[in-house]
């Protein structure tokens, strides 16, 4: 059996959580490759919002098997907090979540490193949501990290506390007011720990190998979105892991031949949370539209997402470094009224027009060139069949299928999970 994959095609925030909720019932296995509690996948059913963040999103599955994998960072604090609220909705975890031992831990001091880093920057801050991915992840590729695993081992504690020294140290470096209480710190988060040694750990490759070889289906599922991959991604304002498809590979030890569907989610328009370059974004009264009508917060920070038209070029771009199979579109009913959409086909990039994403989309590089398609009134919230959607909207989509050269097989046209239109 192959491994399909789920990924977000833009900058993350693209509703990947509602989709793997959606397809799990085709699944036995929900696998998440990367990232780290930065990531909040939002889900709605039976009038509830639920929102993960290191956690599957099959987890409210009774036959679905949830692995964290190697490539993940996890804070057992936020994960401890993840599990409480499964608790109060009696979600039995622990037959069906298993982690890798060999992901790495966030310490409370890579928390403060995180902001001590940050602050240091001043007015070039990257918009980092202070969760100490980044440094999990230079601990990671330094070969100084703490991985599950070691929380098997007797010295595990002595481990810990040579590199949260080594952390302190490197606070003082940069010389930055950054208050805390690394004792009170300390204290969260060894109880923390000894929630998370409660579960399951395996040595997920070989759990992964045997679960193909024995005809097991496989869903793997990242966080953030493409154009945040650590090296195709608008560095430096991306996340600190490979969100493309290659990450599914070293983040589950899948080997490549093993890839089957590659299922590509982007919003109907765009957005992005934090710094960085954004072509397409809008500083008017359709960009605040957007905001206001799709509530663009994000789920793990709350804060405000910028908004913009679809940026085709960017999304073209996606497809291709991921081998997309499939696309599925979200949130179409946000841009219900709109009198006529504009998608950017092109750009103008230092005098010539492109239509490739450049090594630098600075606003000073790059004018975006857009196509202007018929929007639609209606409101699509209540429809549950492809044959109710307006013309308007299946031109929208004909034209993206067109430009994209790939298959739009979901239209996601509320946050519920059945306001999900199967084409």
């Amino acid at each position: 059996m192959a491994v399909d994959l789920l990924l977000g095609l833009q900058w993350g925030d693209e509703g990947k959580g509602k989709i793997v909720d959606v397809l799990t019932s085709n699944y036995n296995i929900i696998a998440r490759f990367q990232g780290g509690p930065n990531a909040g996948h939002t889900l709605v059913f039976n009038g509830m919002k639920h929102v993960l963040h290191t956690i599957p999103s099959g987890i409210f599955h009774d036959d679905a098997t949830n692995l964290v994998g190697n490539g993940v960072v996890i804070d057992p604090v936020i994960f401890k907090k993840e599990l409480e609220k499964l608790d109060e909705q009696n979600v039995d975890y622990k037959s069906n979540l298993t982690i890798s031992r060999k992901a790495h831990l966030i310490l409370p001091t890579h928390r403060l490193l995180d902001a001590a880093s940050e602050t240091a920057k001043g007015k070039a801050k990257i918009g980092s949501t202070l969760k100490g991915i980044g440094p999990t992840y230079m601990d990671k590729t330094g070969r100084n990290g703490i991985r599950v695993g070691d929380l098997e081992l007797d010295n595990w504690k002595e481990k810990y506390r040579s590199l949260a020294d080594k952390h302190e140290a490197m606070i003082d470096f940069y010389n930055v007011d950054i208050q805390y209480n690394l004792d009170e710190l300390e204290v969260e988060f060894f109880e923390a720990v000894k929630t998370l040694k409660e579960l399951q750990f395996i040595d997920s490759e070989e759990y992964m190998f045997q679960a193909m070889k024995n005809g097991k289906s496989i869903l793997a599922e990242g966080a953030q979105g493409s154009l945040l991959d650590i090296d195709f991604g608008t560095y430096p304002f991306v996340t600190s892991s490979n969100t493309t498809a290659a990450g599914a590979c070293t983040g589950l030890g899948v080997a490549p031949n093993k890839i089957g569907e590659v299922f590509g989610i982007f919003k109907a328009y765009t957005t992005r949370v934090g710094s960085g370059p954004f072509p397409t974004e809008l500083f008017d009264e359709d960009g605040e539209t957007m905001g206001r009508v799709g509530h663009e917060f994000g789920a793990t920070t709350g804060r405000r997402r910028r908004c913009g038209w679809l940026d085709l070029v960017a999304l073209k771009y996606a497809c291709q470094v991921n081998g997309v199979t499939q696309l599925m579109m979200m949130k179409a009913d946000v841009l219900s009224g709109f009198k006529s959409l504009k998608v950017c086909t092109a750009y103008k990039y230092k005098g010539e027009v492109i239509e490739h994403l450049p090594y630098n989309i600075e606003a000073e590089n790059v004018t975006p060139i857009y196509t202007e398609v018929k929007g639609w009134k209606e409101d699509l919230t209540q429809m549950e069949d492809a044959s109710q959607m307006p013309k308007e909207l299946n031109d929208y989509i004909d034209f993206l299928e067109k430009e994209l050269e790939t298959p739009i097989k979901i239209v996601s046209v509320g946050p519920d999970r059945k306001q999900t239109i199967f084409r």
